[in-house]
């Protein structure tokens, strides 16, 4: 069972989290077009949640190696140049989600310390925007896991 959550981590959070926020929209909509009531907390919740699920499309992206990438150029560099455009991308992509993580961790702890919360639900806000920070940490592992990988399967062949 710890195999498979660290293996699919993702998408099995991500599953629970798009059904946690189909299922809740639902409600609303029905409940808006057959009552004159509506719940305000559910935009609340997918609006965190859609933040949530974004981060960790990411890190699976990174993981499967399924992110968006415009290779035209990067084929037709030689070896070395390929390896060395690899470096320089997950080093920038490092330094991004690094200073999402920092920038995030410093909300978190603005947030707890004026002792924010949600306008709807009344919870702490730094319950949601924990998530920022945690996955961005996440996505940063999940990209040197891949990279480390591809290393190991063709060390003379880089890829992103």
């Amino acid at each position: 069972m710890l195999r498979f959550l660290g293996a699919h981590f993702e998408e099995l959070l991500g599953s629970v989290l798009l059904a946690v926020m189909a299922t809740i929209a639902f409600i609303n909509v029905i409940v808006r077009y057959c009552t004159s009531f509506s719940f305000a907390w559910t935009e609340e919740m997918t609006v965190n949640f859609f933040v949530w699920v974004v981060l960790l499309g990411t890190a699976r992206a990174f993981r499967t190696g399924g992110h968006l990438g415009m290779t035209l150029f990067y084929d037709a560099l030689p070896r070395p140049a390929r390896r060395a455009c690899q470096w320089i991308g997950i080093a920038v992509c490092v330094i991004f989600f690094g200073a999402l993580a920092y920038a995030g961790a410093l909300e978190v702890l603005d947030e707890i310390s004026l002792d924010v919360t949600s306008e709807s639900l009344g919870i702490p806000v730094w319950w949601y925007t924990i998530a920022t920070p945690l996955f961005s940490l996440l996505v940063i592992f999940r990209m040197l896991q891949r990279s480390l990988g591809d290393l190991r399967a063709d060390p003379r062949e880089g890829r992103c």
